[in-house]
């Protein structure tokens, strides 16, 4: 008589077990790296960037997010943790080499399968992990441009080395591809940019696609009250959607909300920054991340 007891209530438990797995999470779990530079101290009430990010986003309910740093064991970036993550935000300045090659791979593994999402915040256009998969981006961006006969064949060289160089505004773009002789070779992004100003004058942002996610809530134009000026030509693959471009009194502009499908994940691009003024702590600019956040997520 117990068997067929426990025989319907273990099924049960194996249906519920089931349905659970089945539906979905209706929380994003967001983590949030930094470098930590001491320097960040000045704008952010003796704390870190991070963690004012962190902070501010903590208060979305949809949102479960830690805040850790290159310091943390696996420099934060475990593959446990990762598995645990939707979305890494990521903060890099003056430390990008000390990211150990390691858990670069980690991080754009998972964005490539789909399974990670990263947006990089202003200086961390030479982070890594951005540099990788805008390489990443390029390699598949140049197999379609390449004539199908030349695909087919192999030929094709995409092995050059990431470098990270500086530009003028006359150098020729990267990335690039290039026929020499019988071969197409691709010139990998160098993820930077001519020109920059740490004078915290305001950014000017307009919104160029106000119906898109990542725009929701935001004005047609808005200032970034206290900013480092980056100038355009930014070396990097087309994006699929250029959302903000920010122009400053002197003349330069940027691309400043960029984003890119790559492999399976989406990486998003957002300017605006300095390590002593606190950006992160404007609300059109947190606003900005929460729609990225959960635009990316999503997706």
């Amino acid at each position: 008589m117990l068997r067929f007891l426990i025989a319907p209530v273990a099924l049960w438990f194996a249906m519920v077990s089931t349905a659970s797995a089945a539906e979905p999470r209706n929380v994003v779990r967001v983590r949030v790296w930094d470098e930590r530079q001491p320097e960040q101290k000045k704008a952010y009430d003796g704390g870190f960037l991070g963690d004012a990010i962190a902070r501010h986003l903590q208060k979305h309910a949809g949102f479960e997010v830690k805040s850790v740093a290159l310091d943390d064991s696996d420099q934060g970036l475990s593959d446990a943790a990762l598995d645990q993550t939707d979305v890494l935000i990521w903060w890099g300045h003056v430390r990008h080499d000390a990211v150990k090659v390691d858990r670069v791979k980690a991080v754009v593994d998972r964005v490539m399968a789909g399974k990670l999402s990263l947006i990089a915040l202003h200086s961390a256009h030479f982070a890594r992990p951005f540099m990788s998969l805008m390489h990443e981006r390029s390699k598949a961006d140049a197999l379609k441009m390449m004539p199908e006969a030349d695909r087919r064949a192999g030929k094709f060289d995409f092995s050059r080395p990431l470098k990270r160089e500086m530009v003028k505004p006359d150098s020729p773009l990267t990335p690039r591809l290039e026929k020499q002789g019988e071969t197409w070779v691709l010139i990998p992004p160098v993820c930077v940019f001519p020109s920059w100003r740490a004078d915290a004058a305001p950014g000017h942002v307009t919104t160029l696609l106000p119906d898109h996610p990542i725009a929701a809530g935001l004005p047609k134009t808005w200032d970034v009250r206290q900013t480092e000026m980056y100038s355009e030509p930014f070396h990097v693959p087309p994006p699929d959607a250029v959302i903000f471009e920010e122009k400053w009194d002197k003349g330069e502009r940027f691309r400043s909300g960029c984003l890119w499908t790559v492999g399976k994940g989406l990486v998003f691009y957002f300017r605006p920054g300095h390590e002593t003024y606190p950006v992160f702590e404007q609300a059109e600019v947190i606003k900005v991340l929460e729609n990225a956040v959960k635009f990316i997520a999503m997706k």
